[in-house]
């Protein structure tokens, strides 16, 4: 008996351009006065493309409206469950001291990172000091549609143009909630090495945009700070605000001390904080979130436990107890540290060793539901290429901010590949495509 083909689904709009358009739509000129348009960052086009060939795709990834949608909505039901009392005892339990205190900031720069599957968007992992958002205003406005029939698909550049003005606007609010009327003076991007990291080029696009509002800048170390008659220093100057990309989220590390120090006295404006990341980042908390039973019990209302039952993968708990069931299952899932950054020691069960198993069982990790990546067909040299992507969704107080895609080959993101990295999103109708 000849067995019944499996029926194919025909594409939707954003399915199709994925697969079939090999387009290239940066305008690297338009991507150099965007990154270039202040003189004290002269040349930083040309030194990314030198040191970091890999961090701008030059194509765009396509959505549905309605992917978009999901998303935003998923967003937002997250940051409503997570004021919720009981979630919040439950987060806060296995805290540190430094996450118990809440001084009023929402924490900028929040990144929701998504799959597309045909069940909608599937959220992997939440981070609270998501690297990109300015590299990845200045790639949007550097786009430029690649035919007269996807013209209507680009953002307009008055949608464009606002964003940066929204980015300082997040960072002024934080300020407010804490400080109310007082006056902001100085912020200090901090990061370990802050030189050497990947991203350190979206530093200065930071330290540019505070210095055109009036405010002075600087990018340092958690070194180069110190903790003197009740203020936070910095070579010799009081710093209001700190915008924390340390990836020592509780600001445990010696180096850290003084940070932490005027954060328990309320000295410094800190954002992102320990208390955001301990809230939303923990990936333990994605065991709750995926758990409908403890939603109800925490007052979450019914469309949000629905939304979140369809948008975030089962998550559990690796223990020693369920080492049997969960190496039994590895193949349909990921494994990841609670606490991790990165994609760092992250884990696709079906590649994993005895021996990193036994690592794993000897850490702290939880064991996600394997949602695998959409693929976007790219050209390069002439040859088709299939890369992965992910979504992020950069998000202040719920609201989604900007889309943003990183494209890759390989188990995790890595800007490693060549015709991969941030690309933007085009979002399109939901029509399926002929």
């Amino acid at each position: 008996m000849t067995p019944t083909p499996t029926p194919t689904l025909p594409l939707t709009t954003a399915e199709a351009l994925n697969r079939d358009c090999f387009c290239r739509t940066l305008n690297t000129e338009r991507l150099r006065e965007q990154l270039e348009s202040d003189d004290s960052l002269s040349g930083m086009l040309s030194d990314i493309l030198r040191t970091r060939p890999n961090l701008f795709s030059s194509t765009v990834v396509f959505i549905s409206s309605e992917m978009q949608r999901q998303i935003s909505a998923t967003v937002a039901a997250i940051e409503r469950v997570a004021t919720l009392p009981g979630y919040q005892v439950q987060a806060l339990s296995r805290a540190s001291s430094a996450a118990q205190l809440d001084h009023g900031p929402r924490s900028v720069c929040m990144g929701y990172d998504f799959h597309v599957s045909a069940q909608g968007p599937q959220l992997i992992e939440i981070n609270t000091n998501a690297g990109g958002l300015l590299l990845n205003v200045a790639l949007a406005r550097a786009q430029e549609a690649c035919c007269d029939e996807l013209d209507w698909a680009f953002p307009s550049h008055a949608r464009r143009d606002t964003l940066r003005q929204s980015i300082f606007d997040m960072f002024a609010s934080e300020w407010q909630l804490q400080r109310g009327s007082l006056p902001w003076r100085s912020v200090v991007i901090v990061d370990e090495a802050p030189a050497e990291q990947y991203l350190a080029p979206e530093f200065e696009l930071f330290r540019q945009l505070f210095a055109q509002h009036g405010m002075r800048a600087a990018i340092a170390d958690p070194s180069e700070l110190s903790w003197q008659h009740g203020q936070l220093m910095h070579q010799g100057q009081a710093v209001d605000m700190v915008y924390n990309r340390l990836t020592d989220f509780d600001l445990t590390e010696p180096a850290s001390l003084p940070l932490r120090q005027a954060l328990e006295a309320r000295a410094v404006v800190v954002t992102p904080h320990p208390r955001a990341h301990a809230l939303l980042a923990d990936k333990r908390n994605l065991i709750a979130l995926s758990q409908d039973e403890l939603l109800l019990a925490w007052g979450a209302s019914a469309a949000d436990r629905k939304l979140l039952a369809s948008s975030i993968p089962t998550t559990r708990l690796v223990t020693p107890e369920r080492a049997d069931e969960l190496w039994a299952q590895r193949r349909q899932l990921f494994f990841k540290p609670v606490a991790g950054f990165g994609a760092k020691a992250a884990y696709r069960g079906d590649k994993l060793t005895k021996r990193v198993w036994s690592e794993i069982l000897e850490g702290d990790f939880v064991a996600q539901a394997l949602v695998p990546p959409s693929g976007r067909m790219i050209e390069m040299d002439g040859m088709q290429t299939d890369l992965k992507f992910d979504l992020r969704a950069y998000a202040y107080g719920g609201q989604v901010q900007l889309l943003a895609a990183r494209m890759y080959a390989g188990q995790t993101t890595n800007f490693r590949t060549q015709g991969g990295g941030f690309a933007p999103v085009i979002v399109v109708p939901d029509q399926v495509a002929i």
